[in-house]
């Protein structure tokens, strides 16, 4: 059940047989983004409407939302052992809610992304459970170097940009301490990577002249160069070009070499991009984004660390360095306020005698979507299976298997050889998570759940099943699974989409 009353009386309409083709229900909902360098938080309001004749599966779109309050732009408040001082960001949080004049109270739905170097499981499990009691249904997202690539692109424009222009776009967001390069094409994130660059690597005091803090990868560039620069030294604005410059060829390569080899292998923090494509153009987005568009003064010490950092460099040198190689930059709808602004949140209620589902295991909450096939399910096994293992790996964090669904739009009938098909192909994309003890789950739209589950259950006898039907779900939504309520005939399914504030032609 979800906590929002408002959410609430429509899940109460969904139980009880109410008509909600058509009802419209508009919520208010929070967007936190707590990053390496920076926190922000965006409060909106959501139309979502049933959008379906009542006769098929029920489409719930947010059909209209509009920003009613940005926060600031803080830095994130980080404790001596690299943790996110959760006290601080919900004072910080507290305060931009009283100023924009929002109580606790009246928040329905939220998304907490926490990215970069403060995405570790602590964080997000202490946040996860302060924000229990505080506010509203909260999707609490610990984006690790590909998931967070993948929402940048989404915040960006990248991925609309992508569907609506039929281009291949690399979307790269480059904030503090990472840079993470997100592949879209039709809409749909296709690849993935993160590289340990950013602006934030070299902090820099203006005033005194001086570096304050190099960070471990930054020790490994000055190391490729054969600089020496520490902490206590003069800094040089010409010796951080140089800096910056090498690090922006870094990321060039990475876009173009699928083995990176030096320097870019050894700050890669995920696997190299596949590059079995061509990408058509490219969109920076993050922190040092508006330095690459735009023309500000760059040449003295004071400009280059007006921010503490050399993040403002760094952007001057990625657009140097795209520019000579000849690559197309297109400025994306957002840049450093590229996040999300909220999450729709709407409650559907599955008949069991639609699901195939292991009542051991509920309820869930907060498990990320992947939907592999957007061109159709291919027609082999091992082919479904590179899919779905693709998919996957955009939530795997130092390659540990995270929980995670498949999704399986469309509406056309799965015939007895497909459905073979892919409960084998899933359960080979899903191998490390199935000898990892987690459940195999499916959301299909179309009317297969409970013969797919028993395939995927004679496929391996010892792997944990919950699949569940006639769910419109998309790329990068959450579901929550509930009891069995009713005497097990109903199973109430929560689907809440990241909402971003962005729309590029």
């Amino acid at each position: 059940m979800p906590d929002s009353p408002k959410l609430a009386s429509l899940y109460a309409a969904h139980l009880g047989g109410g008509e909600v083709s058509g009802a419209a229900e508009v919520v208010t909902s929070v967007g936190i983004d707590i990053g390496t360098t920076t926190t922000q938080c965006v409060i909106s309001r959501l139309t979502v409407k049933n959008t379906a004749p009542g006769t098929l599966v029920p489409r719930m779109e947010i059909t209209d939302k509009e920003v009613v309050y940005r926060s600031a732009i803080h830095f994130t408040p980080i404790t001596h052992g690299n943790l996110v001082d959760t006290e601080e960001v919900f004072r910080l949080v507290e305060g931009e809610f009283a100023r924009a004049g929002v109580s606790p109270s009246s928040i329905d739905t939220g998304a907490v992304i926490i990215t970069g170097e403060t995405a570790k499981k602590e964080n997000a499990r202490r946040i996860s459970g302060e924000l229990a009691g505080y506010a509203g249904d909260f999707v609490v997202a610990t984006a690790g170097g590909n998931l967070e690539s993948v929402i940048a692109g989404r915040g960006s424009g990248a991925s609309d940009y992508s569907r609506n222009r039929f281009k291949t776009v690399a979307n790269i967001d480059i904030g503090g301490g990472t840079a993470n390069i997100g592949i879209y094409r039709n809409g749909k994130a296709i690849d993935s990577c993160c590289i340990n660059v950013g602006g934030r690597l070299m902090r820099v005091d203006a005033a005194e002249g001086r570096i304050l803090h190099v960070a471990e990868p930054m020790e490994r560039i000055l190391e490729d160069l054969g600089v020496r620069a520490r902490p206590g030294d003069p800094a040089e604005p010409m010796v951080i070009d140089i800096i910056c410059r090498r690090m922006a060829e870094v990321v060039a390569s990475v876009l173009r070499d699928p083995e990176p080899r030096g320097l870019a292998s050894d700050l890669l923090m995920t696997a190299p991009l596949r590059l079995d494509y061509t990408v058509d153009c490219v969109m920076i987005s993050g922190g040092v984004a508006d330095s690459a568009y735009t023309s500000s003064p760059c040449d003295t010490l004071s400009e280059i660390a007006r921010y503490g950092d050399i993040g403002p460099m760094l952007g001057r040198q990625v657009r140097r360095v795209f520019d000579a190689a000849g690559v197309e930059l297109v400025r994306p709808a957002e840049t450093i306020r590229a996040t999300v602004i909220g999450a729709g949140s709407r409650t559907v209620d599955v008949s069991g005698s639609t699901i195939s589902a292991d009542d051991t295991l509920l309820p869930l909450r907060n498990i990320p979507v992947v939907v592999p096939f957007a061109e159709g399910i291919p027609e082999q096994a091992d082919e479904v299976a590179e899919a779905v293992f693709q998919s996957a790996n955009q939530y795997e964090e130092e390659e540990a298997p995270e929980q995670i669904a498949v999704g399986i739009r469309g509406q056309t009938y799965l015939n007895y050889p497909t459905v073979q098909l892919l409960a084998k192909g899933i359960l080979g994309g899903l191998a490390r998570s199935v000898r990892a003890g987690l459940p195999v789950i499916v959301v299909l739209e179309q009317d297969s759940a409970k013969v797919l589950g028993q395939s995927l259950r004679a496929l391996n006898p010892s792997a944990r099943v919950i699949c569940v039907d006639q769910l419109e779900v998309g790329e990068g939504d959450y579901i929550d699974i509930g009891r069995p309520l009713a005497g097990g005939t109903v199973v109430p399914v929560v689907i809440k989409t990241l909402v971003f504030e962005t729309r590029q032609a």
